[in-house]
């Protein structure tokens, strides 16, 4: 019988094809694990992010993110848990517009007991496909604010008086019987004419403010008044009304409530399966924390004077680079937030005017009067530099008043060594030694010696005997300026 024995080349190619192909078929089972746990995952829970401050570039930072997240990660909803009194409108649209497009459903849930959605808090709770509230809430007051002025007026309205479909449900907001009469005679008066500005920001935030309420079929007229009127809700009233979906206390009994409804997104509509998923809630990192921090307008107002002044000090002592360092980094950080938070211009203008004529002080010599009048430009400038009536976003007032102290004593106290300075004698060359003291470093012999006299050794001359360490006074200097007279002190009565 005849043996054929394989190649050992033929035997190690084939072990080596048996080796690939149960590592591809490991792979390949991974994958399939990891595809059916994520398809298992998929749309199995809920992501929370809550956001209780004012609505500005971090807090849509946060959100924007968040809801990314949970698309990323196919949620089956994102809970916006919501207690703020309003904020930028650049940011709250931001937030809105991605509310709008995302594709998985955002719930606005204004919680916990005596939180508030008011003004951009009112936008964004009646943009999202669910609207939902605990009980001792309120919403409303949804009036904009124009940065640098005044809040705007709406035009009063003419013909007959605005019907409130819910007014059968005995809103909160109800006049009385006198109210009401005093209001007829105020309709009765001529109405002030509203500007243009005012009128095209009213107009403008109203159409904004109906249409998101008409696309989830809630009460545009209501939203109409929260901006013309700035009325406000409570949570039971704003849920007769149809300003919002449901009354939850707690996420529980708010994912139970919403289960089974239909949502509206903005290519399909949805059904909410959300009884007893698990809530996952994103907690914001350093990014947005240090971009809170960044954009708080007492810090970025803080920033501002650390780097005028950093930059200040670097240029009275070229070469010490910390300040200048220090300062640089800092204005650039206090501009960063600048564009992006509600400056006034004309309180910006001021304050570079008032430290410009602070720093023009240091070399011409005023008195204190440009110094004293940069002071209370930078002061004004401070007091208007951010809008008091948007919420969350106006310089701390203790600071001011600490800056504008703190500078007066400042230059009090300037213009006070100034003045002494100038009650001074003016004494220079030889007048300038007389009567002061020096001490004798060696015996007078012949009435001849010398004295040790502010860091130098004259010789001197004297009527009297001096020993050496006795202390003399100087009385005069001769012609040539290089010999002092002087006289023994009496030691005993000094």
């Amino acid at each position: 019988m005849t043996m054929f024995n394989a190649r050992p080349d033929t035997v190690r190619g084939r072990r080596a094809v048996g080796r690939l192909l149960a590592a591809v078929s490991l792979v390949a089972a991974g994958l399939l694990l990891s595809l059916t746990a994520l398809l298992a995952q998929d749309r199995d829970e809920v992501v929370q992010l809550t956001v209780a401050d004012a609505i500005g570039p971090a807090t849509k930072d946060f959100i924007i993110r968040g809801i990314e997240d949970a698309e990323e990660t196919g949620a089956e909803l994102v809970v916006l848990k919501l207690d703020t009194p309003g904020g930028l409108d650049a940011s709250m649209r931001d937030i809105i517009s991605k509310i709008l497009n995302a594709e998985v459903p955002v719930a606005t849930w204004v919680a916990p007991d005596g939180a508030r959605a008011a003004s951009a808090g009112t936008y964004i709770l009646l943009a999202s496909p669910v609207a939902a509230m605990a009980p001792a809430t309120h919403l409303g007051a949804a009036t904009p604010v124009p940065v640098g002025g005044s809040a705007p007026t709406a035009p009063a309205p003419s013909g007959e008086p605005e019907t409130d479909p819910g007014a059968d449900a005995a809103p909160s907001n109800q006049t009385s019987a006198p109210e009401a009469e005093a209001e007829a005679d105020r309709s009765e008066a001529p109405s002030q004419p509203a500007d243009a500005s005012s009128s095209k920001a009213i107009n403008d935030a109203v159409a904004y403010i109906r249409g998101l309420a008409e696309r989830h079929g809630r009460n545009a007229d209501w939203a109409e008044r929260a901006v013309r009127e700035a009325v406000t809700l409570t949570a039971p009233d704003a849920l007769d009304q149809n300003v919002i979906d449901v009354i939850a206390e707690n996420i529980d009994e708010l994912l139970t409530a919403i289960d089974g409804r239909e949502v509206k997104l903005h290519d399909r509509s949805v059904t909410l399966a959300t009884d007893g998923l698990s809530v996952r809630e994103i907690e914001p990192d350093w990014r947005t924390q240090l971009l809170a921090i960044i954009t708080n307008p007492t810090l970025a107002y803080i920033l501002l004077l650390v780097g005028v002044y950093g930059l200040l000090l670097e240029g009275y002592n070229p070469g010490a680079l910390v300040p200048g360092i220090i300062g640089g980094i800092s204005l650039l950080l206090a501009l960063y937030a600048f564009q992006i938070l509600p400056v006034n211009y004309a309180g910006l203008a001021l304050m570079v005017l008032g430290l410009a004529l602070i720093a023009v002080e240091l070399f011409v010599p005023s008195f204190g009067i440009l110094g004293v009048g940069g002071l209370v430009a930078v002061v004004f400038g401070s007091v208007i530099l951010f809008d008091d009536d948007i919420p969350g976003y106006a310089v701390n007032d203790g600071l001011i008043a600490g800056l504008a102290v703190s500078g007066a004593v400042l230059f009090g106290m300037i213009v006070w060594m100034i003045q002494r300075a100038l009650q001074r004698p003016r004494m220079t060359g030889r007048a300038s030694l007389i009567d002061h003291t020096a001490e004798a470093i060696s015996d007078f012999t012949d009435g001849r010696g010398r004295v040790h006299l502010q860091g130098e050794d004259w010789f001197a001359r004297s009527t009297d005997s001096v020993r050496r360490g006795q202390r003399v006074r100087i009385t005069a200097m001769d012609d040539e300026g290089f010999v002092l007279q002087v006289e023994p002190l009496d030691e005993s009565a000094s």
